[in-house]
């Protein structure tokens, strides 16, 4: 650990900078979050797929051993039942107090813990912008919404300022879950540690800065903003925040109204009893969250709405022949086919990676479907088709192999223990194997 760093960490905490420094040597948190909308709690716990120990930050999240391996690659995990998440990475989307119908942007969103929490809330409603400036994890983000199955939702590849010119006024909640030099997440990623510096603190703080005059303008009046880094450091912490009120008078800090954390440290005429700080010494791997309301008016772009595409018989064929409710709203791009339960969004040079569900695909005059339809297809309205495999049958189809089922014919939709998880193509005597070869596990 780097001598300057610690340094600062007694300055920051004093009496209690000895208790925080035997936690260095102690294992990181673990946890894992339930996907609500796909499961209530009670019945998630009822699967005892592992040993949970609630949580004081967020009523969807537990601890789990650090002994618990294997986790990726079972059946729930598969099938967008909960995502891996440490509780205290939960506590700034708490904050940020989602309601049904929200408009909201996740500003930085990659891996996509914070983004599905959200969509989680929204619960099919609303809609959710998921940004990521960086493409490689603008695709894992991209993975982990599929894999969850949310539908009411754009992916966007993009820089801030450039999310700004095309969506001023438009979002009742924004995130802004900033870069940051990490400071708590050291245990986790050894790289946070040996990158760390004071140049690299100011270097986070400053970029944050121009992130949040992005946030400021894309949210409406009487809109909510949330700022949250996994850093100790006041420079990207407490400063950042007030020196974003300077500059920006009609955000009001409101008291983040948690029970879990303690308060900031002092910073000029700042009411840090409104900002939530966790340190391991309160259950999380190291958290801030400050929460603000616009009071002031926001200029407001106009939003567009794609018409609705018409599409071949051979692709309206395929939704009658898998679903009792038919997709309300379908959108093609090249060969591509997506759904949504409202319209689509028009941008003009904000890079969409995709926005709604991915339907599947046309080749050759037939439609190919695609794992996205299967994961979040139940909430277009129940499949017509279903096969529900049991433990033994779902290992054996997760890792290649086909079914010996007799009587289906057709694309059919797999479940384990009811959940969707995958899709085969039954010829009436077995279903033939269409898990994404990617993502089968060994």
């Amino acid at each position: 650990m780097k001598e300057q760093f610690l340094e600062r960490m007694k300055m920051y905490l004093k009496d209690e900078f000895l208790e925080y420094e035997k936690t260095l040597e102690e294992d990181a948190f673990r946890g894992i979050r339930v996907n609500t909308s796909k499961i209530g709690v009670d019945e998630f716990l009822k699967l005892r797929i592992c040993d949970c120990l609630p949580s004081k930050i967020c009523p969807q999240s537990f601890y789990i051993s650090n002994q618990i391996k294997g986790l990726g690659n079972h059946p729930a995990h598969i099938a967008g039942l909960f995502y891996m998440q440490e509780p205290s990475a939960s506590s700034a989307v708490e904050v940020l107090d989602v309601k049904e119908g929200d408009w909201v942007l996740d500003m930085c969103a990659a891996p996509g813990g914070k983004s599905t929490q959200i969509a989680a809330k929204l619960n099919h409603t609303g809609f959710l912008v998921s940004n990521e400036i960086e493409k490689k994890r603008a695709m894992v983000l991209m993975s982990n919404m599929e894999r969850l199955g949310f539908s009411e939702c754009m992916i966007t590849n993009a820089r801030p300022d450039d999310l700004e010119k095309e969506m001023q006024g438009w979002f009742d909640k924004v995130l802004v879950d900033a870069p940051c030099s990490g400071e708590g997440m050291f245990k986790k990623h050894e790289k946070a540690m040996e990158d760390w510096s004071v140049e690299h603190v100011e270097a986070c703080a400053h970029r944050q800065k121009h992130i949040l005059d992005s946030a400021y303008e894309v949210l409406k009046e009487e809109g909510i903003l949330v700022y949250s880094t996994c850093t100790y450091s006041m420079e990207e912490n407490e400063e950042v925040i007030f020196d974003f009120i300077q500059k920006h008078p009609d955000m009001e800090l409101m008291d983040c109204n948690v029970l879990f954390g303690r308060e900031g440290f002092p910073y000029e005429n700042l009411d840090v009893s409104k900002v939530r700080r966790i340190f391991p010494m309160d259950q999380g791997e190291g958290h801030f969250v400050a929460k603000l309301v616009k009071r002031g008016s926001s200029k407001l772009s106009k939003k567009k709405e794609l018409d609705t595409t018409i599409v071949p018989n051979y692709v309206i064929d395929f939704f009658q022949d898998q679903l009792y409710e038919q997709p309300k709203y379908i959108l093609q791009i090249q060969d591509k086919i997506y759904i949504k339960k409202t319209p689509f969004i028009k941008l003009k040079k904000i890079h969409i990676l995709r926005q709604g569900v991915l339907a599947g695909e046309m080749v050759k005059n037939r439609f190919e479907p695609h794992q996205h339809f299967y994961s979040a297809g139940i909430h277009q309205g129940q499949f017509l088709k279903v096969y529900n495999m049991n433990d033994e049958e779902c290992l054996k189809y997760l890792q290649g192999n086909l079914l010996q089922v007799e009587g289906y014919k057709g694309y059919t939709a797999l479940t384990w223990r009811n959940h969707p998880i995958a899709f085969a193509k039954g010829d009436g005597m077995v279903l033939k194997n269409k898990y994404p070869k990617g993502m089968r596990i060994h």
